[in-house]
């Protein structure tokens, strides 16, 4: 399943297991199900079916009298166990049957039971246009991840059960039913038409899918094996765009997996209102129509491509080999995220798979270090889909990294292979893994499993380097800052085994056999050579003597970057320039821009601008300029600005985004440019809409001669509103740009009212939800009467029941400053459908409880502060310039 389109940033640092959870296991099972028979017949303009369900049971104990299954809300008719009725109970959310016949070792019993639905609130979603959006498609849909196939169709609902499956289906023409498996058979009905669908291997129930709708169907093939893209007629371009890769990535897949494709088909269906990025359903994947590109999001959108290996990885993590219990989700969603790097590794190149770990890490980072940290393996929840978070998917992904780090590739690859092929369509648990890992390569990894998979958190590293230029010595002390000082801390720590790298510019040093370096130690890369030792660091403090020939001119510690943590370096600022130039690795260069940022200067000014202008990856082009901002001088700006040329739109948008930290005449003009004349991209346009908001609503220290002190608020508001009439377009990126750049206007009445506009029903979805968002930015400077109206809006808001808008109006609510969001919140967290809506709103409450506590009194202090720092910036430019002229 992808995660991308829920993802929500909390602060605030707790613990995973809320109030009520508990330990959760398999249910005893009474026997194997070895195929699931779906009989349905919709009737969509009532948004209801009626239906059979029959399933055939092989006992594996004799004298069980009574069959529990999981059916939530369904309207069960009757139910036969061999074609003769049983007695059964039923309480809404299980079925009890009880057996006229007590079953016995090897008895099949095949169970038929009758039911309908009507307006099913999970499980299965009937799209439909209506008056406020009337141009919506017709279309049916079902998603089971993770314990929702229980509320289409009664069964065993648990992943540790794997059976057969089969679909028949009758749906109105002219709309057409996709299944899994292959289609063995078509009827005409009359006005409808029966669609036949048998997945021959076996998968859990929560695979199993239904996508019906008039959907365009684009044919491609990977061997002889059907790989079909459905989409809504009139985009069959943006599907060739957006999924054309799949027979490719299907080829590298079956290679990188030592096992080809195992399906009979593979299907991508992109459907409307999807509440996920997508989901991997056996042989056929459902997608959100919002991942489908036209040209100028092609431009600078790598999600869609990720999304659809990340899915098709699934085809085998998960859909071959299937997870035991949702509490080992992070091995097939770890490796789903971690093809995404393997892909980018494959199409574009190696460093910029290393930066696509990078920004993987640092979103799990971002999770534990403000929403809560947690072991990634642990059956203790409320809902399993809690455990759908980025520490299974992100943290996962770098732990299967890690894991190739330590055996090299030849090695990590005869794992992963023996590791599918052993466990190929039967269930599998984290152990098994470790199994595979030893049965092919002789390597036990329970060292790494025990500190970063079965417990929570990751290394915190400073790394401080000296030189002792008359002993010829490198001191490197490394401290492990997450862990406390004394006995209390070990716990915290890891023992882990780095490789540190002392560097050698070629265009600086001369031959090898100088600098002391054996080639079996050596790495040249962008004429830079290292010198590496490995070292044990396995205490809270330790300091490490390295006799080198020559002083290096910069340090690159953990080489290659390979495992999870965070680095904070204290070289001097020579070394940090060298580092920033010269290290071949570009997560090295990206640190190196970090630590030259928290010094400051002019010095490290003109490195950064000179990254920003120089470097061959576009990652650290756009990490510099992130760095640049975060220094104080009008240097900076000079620097940025430059940056607004370059080629890649990655880069541009990061100078935009950085422009908002740099409030000056300069940089709202430069801004403002940009929004009135546009850009290729639509993220870059999208970005500067925001940041002219963010200039401006909080004005600037001091103003060039031909520049009014601070621009008139009801121009820039005029300008937004411009944008808002008149960029409608691709997924509504640029138009909630605006939007976003409206709710900096946290004092304006009128910026209020245009957002309030835009939260009404029939303003496309996307842009909706992010309006939704935006209000609750701009409440925190309102009158109380404005207030009044906000809260108003988003109770009404908060009764919708369709699952973005429920989070949208949770995250708005979380950042707010008045108990009276606390009520609202609270009621979505008691009445959501949803488990991740529920445990949202229970987080951000928690949230605005923090803000009404401090939040007045420091956002006061805040805002003197911010002006101090914006009156002493001119001043140190103009010292910074006196000194290097006087140098």
């Amino acid at each position: 399943m992808s995660k991308s389109y829920f993802d929500t940033d909390n602060n605030g640092y707790k613990p995973f297991e809320l109030p009520g959870a508990r330990p959760h296991y398999n249910p005893d099972r009474p026997g194997q199900v070895e195929h699931i028979f779906l009989d349905l017949s919709l009737d969509i303009p009532k948004l209801c079916y009626q239906g059979s369900c029959s399933i055939r049971l092989l006992p594996i104990r004799n004298g069980i009298d009574r069959l529990t299954l999981d059916a939530v809300n369904l309207n069960i008719e009757s139910v036969q166990v061999d074609e003769i009725p049983q007695n059964f109970d039923y309480d809404g959310e299980q079925l009890s049957i009880q057996l006229a016949e007590a079953t016995q070792i090897g008895k099949r019993l095949l169970i038929a039971i009758a039911y309908s639905v009507a307006k099913p609130q999970r499980g299965i979603y009937f799209i439909q246009p209506d008056k406020h959006y009337p141009n919506k498609p017709t279309q049916v849909w079902t998603q089971g991840e993770d314990e929702d196939s229980r509320f289409w169709f009664p069964c065993f609902d648990y992943p540790g059960q794997l059976s057969t499956s089969e679909i028949r289906v009758r749906v109105p023409n002219p709309l057409v039913a996709i299944s899994n498996g292959e289609l063995i058979n078509t009827t005409e009905d009359g006005d409808y038409k029966i669609y036949h669908w048998s997945q021959q291997q076996v998968h859990p129930t929560y695979l199993m899918t239904l996508a019906v709708g008039d959907f365009a169907e684009i044919r491609d093939e990977w061997q002889g094996k059907p790989v079909t893209y459905y989409v809504e007629k009139g985009r069959e371009e943006d599907a060739k765009r957006s999924m054309g890769k799949t027979p490719r990535m299907i080829e590298f897949l079956s290679e990188k997996y030592g096992y080809p494709y195992p399906f009979p088909k593979y299907a991508q269906v992109c459907v409307d209102d999807f509440i996920f990025g997508g989901m991997e359903n056996t042989s056929t994947t459902l997608l959100t129509d919002r991942c489908l590109l036209d040209k100028r999001a092609a431009l600078d959108n790598r999600n869609t491509e990720s999304l659809v290996v990340h899915e098709l990885a699934h085809q085998w993590f998960g859909d071959l080999v299937v997870i035991k219990h949702w509490s080992h989700a992070w091995i097939k969603e770890g490796m789903a995220s971690y093809s995404e790097v393997m892909w980018t590794e494959e199409e574009y190149s190696l460093e910029e798979a290393a930066y696509c770990r990078l920004l993987e890490a640092r979103r799990y980072i971002s999770e534990d270090s403000s929403r809560y940290r947690r072991p990634m393996v642990t059956h203790v929840y409320r809902e399993a889909i809690e455990l759908y978070d980025r520490h299974i998917y992100e943290k996962g992904s770098c732990v299967y990294h890690m894991i190739r780090a330590q055996l090299g590739d030849e090695l990590f690859w005869q794992a992963i292979q023996t590791f599918v092929q052993d466990n190929a369509h039967k269930t599998v648990e984290t152990v098994d893994l470790l199994r595979a890992i030893e049965k092919a390569t002789g390597h036990n990894l329970l060292f790494l499993f025990d500190q970063y998979v079965y417990r929570g958190g990751h290394p915190d590293f400073k790394v401080a380097y000296s030189w002792d230029g008359d002993a010829n010595l490198a001191k490197i002390t490394v401290t492990q800052t997450q862990a406390a000082e004394g006995k209390n801390g070990s716990k915290d720590l890891f023992d882990l085994k780095i490789p540190i790298g002392f560097g050698y510019s070629q265009q600086e040093e001369g031959r090898n056999e100088e600098l002391g370096v054996k080639n079996n130690s050596k790495l040249i890369i962008n004429n830079s050579q290292l010198k590496t030792f490995v070292v044990r660091v396995n205490e809270r403090e330790q300091s490490f003597y390295f006799p080198l020939e020559n002083k290096p001119q910069f340090i690159s510690f953990d080489v290659g970057n390979n495992y999870l943590k965070t680095v904070a370096l204290e070289y001097p600022i020579a070394e940090l320039k060298a580092q920033l130039e010269f290290d071949p690795d570009p997560i090295s260069r990206i640190y190196a821009a970090v630590a030259l940022a928290k010094k400051g200067g002019l010095e490290a000014t003109k490195a950064l601008s000179a990254a920003l202008k120089n470097d061959p990856l576009w990652g650290v082009r756009v990490e510099a300029a992130k760095q640049l901002a975060q220094i104080n001088l009008d240097q900076a700006f000079d620097g940025l600005v430059f940056g607004l040329k370059d080629k890649n739109a990655y880069v541009r948008g990061s100078v935009v985004e950085a422009l908002a930290q740099i409030k000056t005449a300069e940089s709202y003009k430069v801004v403002r440019g940009l929004v009135q004349k546009g850009d290729p991209s639509y993220y870059v346009e999208a970005a500067a809409s925001r940041v002219i908001g963010a200039i401006s609503a909080r004005g600037f220290a001091y103003a060039s001669a031909n520049l009014e002190e601070k621009p008139k608020e009801d121009k820039v508001l005029k300008l937004l509103k411009s944008v808002l009439e008149e960029k409608a377009g691709w997924n509504e990126v640029v138009r909630s740009g605006a939007v976003a750049g409206l709710a900096e206007f946290k004092t304006s009445e009128a910026a209020l009212n245009l957002l309030i506009e835009y939260t009404k029903l029939g303003v496309p979805q996307p842009l909706r939800l992010a309006t939704i968002r935006a209000l609750g930015k701009i409440s925190v400077g309102q009158s109380p009467v404005n207030l009044e109206r906000i809260l108003e809006k988003l109770t009404e808001l908060a009764k919708e029941t369709f699952f973005l808008t429920q989070v949208a109006v949770a995250s708005a609510l979380g950042q707010m400053e008045t108990p009276k969001a606390v009520g609202i919140l609270r009621s979505l967290a008691e009445q959501a459908a949803d488990g991740r809506v529920r445990r949202y709103a229970e987080e951000e409450i928690s949230k605005v409880q923090k803000n009404i506590g401090s939040e007045k009194t420091l956002r006061q202090l805040r805002e003197d502060f911010d002006q101090l720092k914006q009156q002493n910036q001119e001043l140190r430019s103009r010292l910074e310039n006196l000194e290097a002229k006087s140098k």
